[in-house]
């Protein structure tokens, strides 16, 4: 296993780097005889995403197939105030997630997001138990998204769903076999279409309201009052029914929140991490909670009979359902070829994680050492083709339908998330309690989150709340349902497994507070700073997206 003082690996060597990758790997050298944990990262991973690059893949990768078809099944069960409510508080939630892995992964700017961390400050059980259940994770998200998009293109021909999957998954290989740059540029480029998705539809959604569409009958709040704000779940009379439909809309929003953290995953390949990786944490909260929050006010009546269809299509989606009901003829195309670009974006940026946690853990000797290989253009992938193939899932889509196979996948990777998240909150606070214990002050950081560690603690306390009761139905006499209980409760026993069965065969030890080598990567930090900043421009002191 990867130690903190661990000499650069035989076989590699600096003049393989760029100038400026020299620099970085010269000044990190210099701290001490052995070298940093990250270089030889920094000589096999390019770095080819900058600052505009990670934050509009972090904004991409939460706005997606959660929200566009998710919200329906979210909007039938809460109805349109505890659609609002659910994603609301869960987005509050989730800031807590994004505040913690950007002070983590600034500090500590390795591949893999909060897996290495895990390992440093807390167990490298953990740590294994967290590569690998994220890497379930992502094995599930991919033909999530796939059977998305096969679902999205029903909407227009219905064809074998074979033909669709096949051609998703080639189209997802290409572009994440091939530079990582060329990868940045096309996330960036459909991050900006979804942005533009969203603003439409929040547009289209204020005009229907206020009755400027084509049939001019203005609606307001007309849903709100009937047939009310929310839903009497599974028939339940009175405020208990409405509290059950509203607790309901967190497995959805935690799906469609899903991949916050991305920000840290391709961290090693990432220019001035320590500077851009905070910037992208600070920044995403507050964009996806105003995109999120004012969509979430444009969906309609959670009793539409279009809505508890089951079409097994994107009909079904809320925002398009609006949109016929205004007599708007062209609109629901231009939202659904945006969606599927939306979908396959989602998938894009899941094959990138997933490769990238499967290189850290093989550099860890957490998975075979093949793994770790990386191609001329400095792309590891043999990770790529590990997490692709299981896009052959999608094809469960032809024997079920799509919509059918999107939420079973969603609700199997709503709970890995959840679970994601709950580690991620756990290891900052093994990591500040470290900090505190050693006496090291928080001002020497590159950057120190703010509200820490209130956030973290109130994000974990709800999250494992949220994680435990996620599956509460099934417990309801006459409501039992084998499907929501292991999609629900399965990754607890996935976690417990990895993490006990490695613990015990290699007898690994919790990492105590005093031997925390918070010290060790501080120092790395202070000596190895990111290149000064250049001058803002005119058009970044206005660009919020990423300027």
């Amino acid at each position: 296993m990867v130690q903190v003082n661990d000499p650069l690996p035989d076989g590699i060597s600096s003049t393989e780097t760029s100038p400026n990758e020299q620099h970085d790997v010269e000044k990190t050298k210099d701290l001490d005889g052995a070298g940093a944990p990250e270089l030889a990262e920094m000589q096999e991973l390019r770095k080819g995403l900058q600052q505009r690059h990670i934050q509009m893949i972090a904004l991409a990768g939460t706005i997606g197939t959660g929200l566009f078809l998710g919200s329906g099944r979210a909007l039938a069960n809460a109805g349109p105030a505890g659609i609002l409510m659910g994603y609301t508080f869960m987005g509050i939630l989730i800031s807590g997630v994004t505040l913690s892995i950007g002070e983590l992964s600034s500090l500590v700017p390795l591949s893999g997001g909060v897996i290495r961390p895990a390992a440093y400050f807390v167990d490298p059980a953990f740590s294994f138990a967290q590569g690998w259940n994220v890497t379930y994770q992502y094995l599930i998200s991919i033909p999530a998204e796939i059977s998305a998009a096969s679902i999205i293109v029903q909407y227009w021909i219905t064809i074998n769903n074979a033909i669709w999957v096949t051609v998703f998954s080639a189209v997802l290989f290409a572009s994440n076999l091939f530079l990582v740059r060329i990868y940045g540029e096309v996330e960036f480029t459909l991050a900006i279409l979804k942005i533009c998705l969203i603003i439409g539809m929040n547009i289209m959604g204020l005009v229907i309201t206020a009755g400027g569409g084509p049939n001019h009958k203005p609606i307001g709040f007309k849903f709100w009052h009937n047939p009310g704000p929310f839903v009497q779940y599974l028939g339940v009379p009175g405020s208990l029914g409405q509290f059950m439909g509203f607790w309901t809309v967190f497995v959805n929003a935690a799906y469609a929140y899903s991949s916050v953290e991305t920000i840290s995953m391709a961290a090693a390949e990432t220019y001035a991490p320590r500077r851009n990786i905070p910037k992208a944490a600070k920044r995403v909260f507050v964009r996806v909670g105003l995109f999120y929050g004012k969509s979430c006010l444009a969906v309609g009546n959670a009793n539409d009979p279009m809505l508890l269809r089951s079409t097994g299509t994107a009909a079904q989606s809320p925002f398009l359902i609006a949109a016929e009901r205004a007599g708007i003829s062209v609109v629901p195309h231009i939202i659904n070829a945006l969606v599927l670009s939306s979908a396959w974006s989602s998938g894009n940026s899941t094959l990138l994680s997933g490769s990238r946690i499967l290189f850290g853990l093989a550099r860890e000797g957490q998975a075979p050492r093949f793994l770790a290989r990386t191609s001329r253009w400095g792309v590891p992938y043999m990770g790529v083709l590990a997490i692709g193939v299981w896009m052959a899932l999608g094809y469960m889509s032809v024997s079920s339908t799509a919509a059918t196979v999107f939420t079973w996948l969603q609700d199997l990777v709503a709970c890995a998330q959840i679970m994601s998240w709950l580690v991620i909150c756990t290891t900052y606070l093994r990591f500040y309690y470290a900090m505190k214990k050693q006496g090291i002050p928080r001002s020497r950081l590159p950057w120190a989150a703010p509200l820490q560690p209130y956030a973290a603690w109130i994000t974990l306390i709800s999250l494992a709340i949220i994680l435990l009761t996620g599956g509460y139905t099934t417990f309801i006499h006459g409501h039992w349902s084998t499907e929501t209980f292991i999609s629900a409760y399965l990754d607890i026993g996935i976690f417990a497994s990895l993490y006990f069965g490695y613990k015990i065969w290699y007898r690994t030890k919790i990492v105590s507070l005093e031997e925390s080598p918070v010290a060790r990567f501080v120092e790395i930090a202070e000596n190895d700073p990111d290149p000064p900043e250049p001058p803002r421009s005119k058009w970044s002191r206005i660009n919020f997206l990423w300027g």
